[in-house]
């Protein structure tokens, strides 16, 4: 009877305490990192270079500095969201769900007209919590691909992918789905909103006019005879 009406509390507690990490982690990810970062620099990057509030817009507007720092605290957003939930012990779901809804903030930021970043790195942060050894694996894979192709769309693809199916490769070796689901499907959240964020990368990728990091605005352009991207 007392481990049926423990358990009946630690439901309660979680029913109770999952809406308030839900919008936690929404609004953590809605802090627009790269506005403020290029804002302290005195650039408007909504109105330089791509106009994503990114690092890779915030490298090339800003500076490699500012960019760092955007890449430092993105990510800490994701950490300090999913490490709340995840010290206390709470349901796998939950953790994920939070995960989800702090890349959901930092993409469709409703104080940014539901636009925002590409969300790889806020995604990198929160998966580190989750599954570090993965989360590692994806980022070694992400910066490969960055260095062989200098494309970091195609590296930020390839990594959040690559995160995706190690998992799946897992099951293999531990057959237990029900325990992998939480993750699994995390992964595979923060995959499709990395795709449908990078959609417009993906069709310059296959027309041969995406820029490579480093690489001019004007040379990118002149890769191919279509008209240049807004």
């Amino acid at each position: 009877m007392t481990d049926r009406r423990a358990a009946k509390g630690s439901n309660l507690l979680e029913s109770l305490l999952a809406p308030v990490f839900l919008v936690l982690g929404y609004f953590l990810g809605t802090v627009p990192t790269g506005i403020v970062v290029a804002r302290m620099h005195g650039v408007d990057i909504r109105r330089t270079g791509s106009g994503n509030i990114g690092a890779t817009n915030v490298l090339r507007s800003v500076g490699p500095l500012a960019a760092l720092a955007v890449v430092v605290i993105d990510p800490l957003k994701g950490v300090i969201a999913v490490a709340l939930p995840s010290m206390l012990g709470l349901d796998p779901w939950l953790v994920g769900g939070t995960a989800v809804a702090t890349v959901v903030g930092n993409t469709f930021n409703p104080f940014l007209g539901f636009k925002g970043g590409k969300g790889i790195a806020t995604s990198f942060g929160v998966f580190l919590v989750i599954d570090p050894l993965v989360t590692l694996l994806a980022v070694l894979l992400f910066v490969i691909t960055l260095w062989l192709t200098r494309f970091v769309s195609l590296g930020s693809l390839l990594g959040v992918t690559g995160g995706w199916l190690m998992l799946v490769a897992r099951l293999n070796a531990d057959p237990d789905v029900s325990a992998a689901a939480p993750k699994l499907t995390t992964a595979f959240a923060l995959m499709l909103i990395a795709f449908l964020r990078h959609r417009d990368n993906v069709a310059r990728l296959r027309a041969g006019t995406e820029r490579r990091l480093g690489e001019p605005r004007d040379a990118a352009d002149s890769v191919s005879e279509r008209p240049p991207r807004g």
